[in-house]
């Protein structure tokens, strides 16, 4: 007899908790049957059902990540400008146990991205998600003279992305070093430099 729907939804959260598991603990690379069905005290044949192919696993799991950063708590988006920049780019750097778990999980999936085109592809358009998300504040921004006049709001969002990547990757490996007050100190930093510095295409 197939399982109620209820049952068979249950058994899917469970899964999904699973998978999340073995991504905290051991990232894409440690991400295999054998140790989802380990951490939920099952075979794999079970697991089969779910995941027939090594691929459908890591869709899920690329699924239940985005997903798991979707919905995260984020802070107030205090103003228009450089205060709702300077809170979605703290949303993003491994601040909380949670953030850093995330990110590390994110970090881990780059090397499958770059190995699949479609992977890869699916990578790119976060990105551009990410960029064009931050584009209208940074606008804001340069309309209330919080950036120089001749600032390009899609430069710079590119610049702060890369900065703020380039900053949880550092993070990342030496956290004892990059603090959650010295990580905070060095975006306040950047972006006090970016709004005094001149716009990328301002004429002379």
């Amino acid at each position: 007899m197939p399982p109620a729907p209820g049952d068979r939804e249950a058994r899917r959260k469970d899964v999904s908790e699973a998978v999340w598991q073995v991504l905290a603990d051991k990232g894409f690379g440690g991400l295999t049957l054998r140790a989802v069905a380990a951490a939920m005290g099952v075979s794999t044949g079970m697991l089969m059902h779910y995941f027939p192919t090594k691929r459908a696993l890591i869709t899920h799991a690329l699924d239940l990540l985005e997903k798991r950063t979707d919905e995260r708590p984020r802070r107030e988006r205090p103003a228009p400008g450089l205060a709702t920049v300077r809170a979605m780019l703290l949303d993003i750097l491994p601040v909380t146990p949670g953030d850093t778990a995330r990110n590390r999980v994110w970090v881990s999936s780059w090397d499958l991205s770059l190995a699949d085109d479609r992977l890869a592809a699916e990578q790119a358009a976060r990105y551009t998600r990410l960029r064009a998300a931050l584009r209208p504040h940074l606008e804001a921004a340069r309309d209330l003279g919080e950036l120089p006049a001749g600032a390009d709001p899609e430069r710079l969002a590119a610049t702060l992305v890369a900065f703020t990547h380039g900053l949880v990757v550092q993070a990342l490996f030496d956290p004892d070093r990059f603090s959650v007050e010295l990580q905070t100190a060095l975006l306040d930093d950047f972006l006090a430099s970016t709004a005094a510095a001149p716009g990328p295409h301002t004429q002379s």
